[in-house]
């Protein structure tokens, strides 16, 4: 071999052994302090954790991996817990906070951690810390609050500045998520495939005062996809596509949800014994901005700048065949639901926007079903809120909608709630453009056996005060060339005119215009008393419709009342023969 190709084949193999002894020595030296510095790292960790938290948490790991030349850290079987003996005492003088955690995982990784700045400067400093398919449960609870006391207003650095000078975390990722929401050891709901992004987690002397981060970081979003459940009673499905959300930008954006009944519409009442409304919702989006995410999880309170809700379709279907429920549904009208919400609550302004309503109602006796639509409806709602604080400054509620009867006769409607009052006292106002009053036949024909041969509506106009116990108002209904016949169905089932009674009808009860040539417009003054099984919207809408008989002629007339309430034993009954005499006419 020539003496040059000697030299090179020399000169190659020192290096590669230089090169061999300097891995084997990082490789150990990396080895011997992974192993020195392991227990270091599990007692830091440790103690940060419960430290941190004020003693209220506890992190346990099964062991620790430690990489200095990645700067990789890989803790296995990870468990969060909190000490329930700490938060006892906390919630003993009024200090617990109001959730708590606790989180469940195979693996956390850290990824590119200065593990020499942080054992000699002590400055924590990594690129990521990620949780891949974690289980977390959140639990609420209701606890007091102290007021009067001084509270420890130290920030977290403040806190941990003792051990650590800084604190700083690029990337916390959580992917994957099973996430459980708990009211005390009540499991309310669950949820699937969560994921969190928090970027840019600072903790240091200048970060403890920037106001542009939330709970320490730049930025917090979280998402979620193709939630799915059942409702407690099992008659519904619940669907959301897609959860996002930002914790600084207080955005949150709810994209496809949907109640499905889990029955056709007579199938699904006929599964109570009395009459129950069944509702089949589906909203294209909702979308909070300016949420109150700390107050939230602070305080369990639900405070938003505003809500937007729509485009949407809303489908309410009543069968009458049924006996009314026995309960009060004042308690349901919409300031008494918003006082007994397990939740505080507060939002400005809810922003309607293009939804559908369509309530249909099943008739015995004609055997038929008869809607109404609603259509566009959109507008705003101010001042939604059972805080009270709010409405100690401002306790009442306004509504400003628009909407469409039957999709043709625009409807203006505005509403004054007291959220304070004890007697549930609202009152409204609204008007109706003209519209042609054919569009009402598949309405008035299946439901109360009459049709509309002519008439226009020139405006509706209603001033109305009500509360639980009825209303009382004023209704200027303008219309002309009015004329109904009066309908029966033969042995077939097929609506005939009642021709002698449609004829009486038009010539004697109902005047046909107002106001005419010799008469000024007829004003109808109302007074309208509510029957606990009736309805907040049936009370608006028969206060209105009393004015409008009134009005046309047919005021004499007796309104046919609501069935009575019955008991629940003799609604089974009902209910049972019902049932048989169905199935009997199915075998016949």
């Amino acid at each position: 071999m020539p003496a040059k190709k000697r030299n090179t084949k020399k000169i190659l193999t020192r290096a590669g052994g230089i090169l061999l002894t300097l891995i084997l020595l990082i490789g150990g030296v990396a080895i011997y302090f992974s192993a020195k510095w392991k227990p270091l790292l599990t007692e830091k960790i440790k103690e940060g954790v419960y430290e941190g938290s004020n003693h209220l948490y506890k992190i346990d790991f099964q062991d620790i991996h430690l990489n200095l030349v990645t700067g990789t850290v890989v803790l296995d079987s990870i468990k969060l817990t909190p000490d329930t003996s700490v938060f006892n005492q906390l919630k003993a003088i009024k200090r617990a906070p109001t959730h708590l955690f606790r989180i469940k995982l195979a693996h956390l990784n850290l990824k590119r951690v200065s593990v020499l700045k942080a054992y000699l400067n002590k400055e924590i400093i990594m690129n990521d810390i990620i949780l891949d398919n974690p289980s977390i449960d959140m639990v609420y609870h209701k606890v007091p609050k102290r007021t009067d006391t001084v509270k420890d207003d130290r920030t977290l650095y403040q806190q941990i500045s003792k051990s650590l000078k800084s604190i700083r975390v690029l990337n916390i990722k959580v992917i994957d998520a099973d996430f459980d929401y708990y009211n005390g050891p009540k499991k309310l709901n669950a949820v699937k495939h969560l994921s969190i992004n928090v970027k840019d987690v600072l903790i240091d002397s200048l970060a403890q005062f920037d106001t542009t981060r939330v709970f320490h970081a730049k930025d917090i979003a979280f998402a979620m996809a193709d939630y799915r459940s059942l409702t407690a009673d099992k008659m519904y499905t619940i669907k959301v596509d897609t959860v996002r959300g930002s914790l600084n930008k207080k955005t949150l954006r709810v994209v496809g949800v949907q109640l499905i009944p889990m029955y056709p519409d007579l199938a699904f009442s006929r599964k109570y014994n009395t009459q129950k409304d069944r509702y089949d919702l589906k909203f294209d989006e909702l979308s909070f901005s300016g949420i109150d995410f700390i107050s939230l999880n602070n305080d369990g309170n639900l405070h938003a700048k505003r809500l937007n809700i729509g485009p949407a379709k809303v489908a309410v279907f009543l069968n009458r065949q049924l006996p009314p429920a026995s309960f009060d549904k004042g308690r349901n009208y919409p300031h008494n639901a918003l006082k007994r919400l397990g939740i505080e609550t507060l939002i400005d302004t809810l922003t309607l926007n293009k939804v559908d309503i369509a309530y249909t109602e099943y008739n015995p006796q004609t055997k038929e079903l008869g809607t109404l639509r609603l259509e566009n409806l959109s507008g705003k709602i101010l001042n939604i809120t059972n805080d009270s604080l709010r409405l100690s400054k401002k306790n009442h509620a306004y509504a400003d909608l628009t909407t469409y009867v039957m999709g043709t006769g625009k409807l203006n409607v505005k509403i004054d709630f007291n959220l304070t009052a004890k007697d549930a006292a609202f009152s409204y106002v609204g008007h109706v453009s003209p519209f042609n009053l054919k569009v009402l036949n598949p309405l008035s024909r299946s439901l109360g056996l009459v049709s509309i041969n002519t008439g226009s509506v020139k405006s509706v106009d209603f001033t109305i005060n009500a509360n639980e116990r009825g209303s009382a108002g004023v209704v200027k209904f303008a219309y002309n060339d009015l004329k109904v016949n009066l309908l029966k169905e033969d042995e077939n089932g097929v609506k005939e005119k009642k021709g002698l009674l449609s004829f009486l009808a038009n010539t004697i009860l109902i005047k046909n215009d107002n106001p005419t040539k010799d008469e000024p417009l007829r004003v109808a003054n109302i007074t309208f008393t509510r029957v606990p099984q009736a309805s907040f919207f049936n009370l608006m809408w028969k206060s209105v419709f009393i004015g409008i008989r009134e009005t046309v002629g047919l005021g004499i007339v007796p309104v046919k009342p609501m069935k009575e309430p019955i008991s629940s034993k003799k609604a089974e009954r009902i209910k049972k023969r019902a049932e048989r005499k169905a199935e009997k006419d199915k075998d016949q």
